[in-house]
């Protein structure tokens, strides 16, 4: 059964548009700016109006509180949201963070990257806790839109290296992105956007590592 699946999702701009991703299974979207991908998944993680049927393997997320769905299957925008000055009022209090902080590549020990002020954060450092964030909830499923386009290689290498390790611990993923060898380094199942609706890419391959 897959982890999740969406049947019939739709808003004004995208849709009708029905997926499913299995535990420990990547779909990669991929298409043209405004093809609505980043709408697709702000639709699933409930953030705009939609109509559809969203489930986590049977659980509705209609069914509960969308505070919980939201730490469930957690999404990670390409612009991330900071509501206090401190890095470390962003993460639950008691949270093991040393390992994450270390696999992103920032400092782990204090006075480390939890201590900073938000304001002084690049794009990069920003995104790359944004996502150390996300997984910090032990999700069921991640939606990421464009998880590495703001980063350098050796930064991008270490999300993927991070995306990869949640596969393994059977996440389900659904990430967007521009670069189709980034989607093939995940051993992600291809899609392409284009004008809301979402199609399987021509050469689709599957992760070997996928639950069926």
């Amino acid at each position: 059964m897959p982890v999740l699946n969406v049947s019939n999702l739709q808003t004004s701009l995208i849709g009708p548009v029905s997926l499913s991703v299995a535990a420990g299974q990547c779909m990669a979207i991929e298409g043209k700016s405004g093809s609505g991908k980043s709408l697709l998944l702000r639709a699933i993680a409930d953030l705009d109006p939609n109509q559809g049927d969203v489930r986590l393997a049977t659980s509705a997320r209609d069914l509960m509180p969308a505070w919980q769905w939201r730490r469930k299957v957690a999404m990670v925008p390409a612009q991330s949201g900071w509501w206090a000055d401190k890095v470390a009022d962003h993460f639950e209090a008691g949270a093991d963070l040393q390992p994450l902080l270390a696999a992103i590549g920032l400092p782990d020990a204090l006075p480390g990257a939890l201590q900073w002020d938000v304001e002084r954060l690049s794009t990069g450092e920003r995104h790359r806790l944004a996502i150390a964030r996300a997984i910090c909830l032990a999700p069921d499923a991640l939606l990421l839109d464009e998880p590495t386009a703001a980063l350098d290689s050796e930064s991008a290498a270490r999300i993927d290296a991070l995306i990869a390790q949640e596969l393994q611990r059977g996440v389900a993923v659904v990430l967007v992105t521009h670069d189709p060898a980034q989607a093939e380094r995940l051993g992600a199942i291809r899609h392409v956007m284009d004008a809301g609706l979402l199609t399987p890419a021509d050469g689709a391959y599957q992760n070997p590592a996928a639950t069926p």
